[in-house]
């Protein structure tokens, strides 16, 4: 095995987990019964903020440029992903804006897979500039991180003062036709005092708004159970200025549950990621900037598919390298089984739900810290 270094520790695993049992289907199941159809694909760790929940002040350790998918390979495995039941495609970070040739990866994405939805998750600072090219290369849909429409909290948070620039970015997707633009606010005890505010402009300006519960993904691990804010606390402020009426999910695998906004059409979501845990339904993969597969957001485990794009075989296998090549069947088989594998070992949950089949693997009683594992990578390394 190879250790790779990026701000926190983690080790590259040189093949597929082994498979017992798993069911003859292409489908990216796993051994509790969920088909993975929702795809996130970090593109890069280099981010223009430095939210205090997500990046520690200097940024991540830089990826070597040759480490890093190319536009043509990420296509590629979009395309495999689409052939085993991938339906939604969201490109991530870091800030998938730091691509100059973001335009490319989604055209040869849209390519390869013409059947999915494209999103971006961003927090827009540029995007007035570059929605053209990505609208006509096949984006759908942005979801923009924005935490507060206050400058100067703005700033805090984020350690840069690009309030305005986000708003123009927000603007131009609107103008844009990228609809719903969706606005995704971490919930924090410094921002829960700003939230009914935050609320009213995405509901003036045609947002969705969905509010996060901070997990444990912050760089610099300073989270703690008890400075988190539940979704409880959140509808109690919130419903201190509008009236809100549950409607529950979009669909069974959305995390957010929405409640209308004054009777509507408005409504506000909320992902409860650790007070609500829906492990139970999650449908995602994910692959991180390096070409690795994560099948939990919160374990550890990562198998390596780069590698066999470009060699036809895992890092550090014995045999000789078959190379790569938009007709190489074998290689495209080995990434197939390679995926199908680790999505197999997907865990049920990340150890807050009570009674989950393997929670005592990742800690304690659901009241205990412990209990919700640190991941060895910050969000911001593994990609949102």
């Amino acid at each position: 095995m190879t250790a790779v270094a990026l701000g926190l520790p983690r080790v590259r695993p040189t093949g597929a987990p082994s498979t017992p049992g798993r069911p003859d289907t292409e489908a990216l199941v796993d051994r509790y019964g969920r088909v993975a159809h929702d795809l996130r694909v970090s593109v890069t760790e280099k981010c223009s903020l430095r939210c205090t929940y997500c990046m520690p002040a200097e940024g991540l350790p830089a990826i070597p440029r040759d480490d890093l998918l190319t536009p043509g390979e990420i296509g590629r495995l979009v395309g495999i992903g689409y052939r085993l039941g991938i339906r939604d495609v969201r490109f991530t970070g870091g800030e998938p804006l730091m691509r100059p040739d973001l335009a490319e990866i989604v055209r040869r994405t849209r390519a390869a897979a013409p059947g999915v939805r494209i999103s971006m998750t961003t927090n827009a600072i540029g995007l007035d500039k570059r929605v053209g090219e990505l609208v006509d290369a096949g984006l759908d849909r942005v979801n923009v991180s924005l935490d507060t429409v206050d400058r100067t909290h703005f700033a805090e948070l984020t350690r840069r003062d690009r309030l305005p620039q986000v708003l123009a970015g927000i603007r131009a997707a609107l103008d844009a036709g990228l609809s719903p633009v969706k606005l995704n606010a971490v919930l924090m005890p410094e921002t829960l005092a700003g939230a009914t505010d935050l609320l009213a402009w995405a509901v003036e300006h045609g947002c969705r708004l969905r509010f996060i519960e901070q997990m444990p993904l912050d760089a610099d691990q300073n989270w703690a159970r008890d400075q988190l804010v539940s979704a409880e606390r959140l509808l109690d402020v919130l419903g201190e200025r509008f009236a809100l009426t549950p409607v529950g999910r979009e669909d069974p695998s959305a995390p957010a549950e929405e409640w209308a906004v004054d009777g509507g059409p408005a409504t506000v979501g909320i992902i409860a990621s650790v007070t609500r845990s829906f492990c139970g339904d999650c449908d995602r993969t994910r692959l991180t900037a390096e070409g690795t597969v994560r099948s939990c957001l919160f374990g550890n485990e990562e198998v390596d598919l780069r590698s066999l794009l470009r060699t036809g075989r895992a890092a550090g296998s014995p045999g000789e390298a078959r190379g790569e090549g938009p007709d190489d069947a074998a290689t495209d088989a080995a990434i197939v089984t390679a995926w199908q594998g680790a999505m197999w070992a997907k865990p049920f949950a990340h150890g807050l739900d009570r009674g989950a089949p393997d929670t005592g693997a990742v800690g304690g009683p659901a009241d205990d810290p412990e209990a919700f594992a640190r991941t060895e990578r910050s969000m911001g390394a593994i990609g949102g």
